[in-house]
């Protein structure tokens, strides 16, 4: 699976249910690649309703929408897709439930012995970070930059960076490996900015993929 670009993940603090679907719209409309979302908050049936919200429009703009941690509600939403943990739903069990055709992540954080794992059980991509002070996680674990490289030379699925990424430090971390930047404050941390901070984000991945040799 080629996934490259922009990986944009909602936060319920940033997003609010009353000015979620215009940030995200104009996230999309700026051109990110794939969308998560992520809610701790509120009933189970508010989260569905969310979730199928958002399916909508990111189906008018052909991206695919995860799930973050919640097979269930994949399901329930036929959303795209499920972003797992280290804590969460065996990667094994998500794929016999969602099937072959979803994108199913796994956070590895710093551990390249961990994508490797994940990758023989059929994980679509892996996520490691933090690789900066994360306004959204300021608790995650830190990694290097390093990490990114030494995953490329071990996998062959895409690798997404996140935590702390920016339009100042992307180009940096695409440059040591990544594949994807899954950003959130800096997408959605104004929500009166948020078509200008993807559209940054998406001219440093574009600039990055036409570097790259061969393209």
């Amino acid at each position: 699976m080629q996934l490259s670009g922009i990986y944009a993940i909602t936060d319920d603090n940033l997003l609010p249910e009353p000015t979620r679907l215009e940030a995200v719209a104009a996230a999309l409309g700026a051109g990110i690649s794939l969308l998560q979302f992520r809610s701790k908050s509120g009933t189970r049936a508010s989260r569905l309703k969310a979730a199928i919200e958002l399916l909508v429009l990111c189906r008018a703009h052909h991206v695919p929408l995860i799930i973050n941690d919640d097979v269930d509600l994949c399901l329930a939403a036929d959303a795209d897709g499920v972003h797992l943990g280290q804590r969460d739903a065996a990667l094994e069990s998500a794929r016999t439930r969602l099937g072959p055709a979803a994108i199913i992540g796994v956070t590895c954080h710093s551990s390249v012995d961990s994508a490797v794992e994940a990758q023989l059980a059929g994980a679509d991509y892996v996520a490691f970070g933090r690789f900066f002070d994360s306004a959204t996680k300021p608790e995650a674990p830190p990694a290097q930059l390093e990490i990114l490289g030494q995953a490329k030379a071990a996998l062959s699925i895409p690798i997404v960076a996140i935590g702390g990424i920016n339009a100042e430090n992307g180009a940096d971390v695409l440059a040591a490996g990544a594949d994807m930047l899954a950003v959130i404050d800096a997408i959605f941390g104004d929500d009166q900015q948020v078509r200008q901070r993807t559209g940054a984000l998406v001219r440093i991945s574009k600039q990055s993929q036409r570097s790259k040799p061969g393209l």
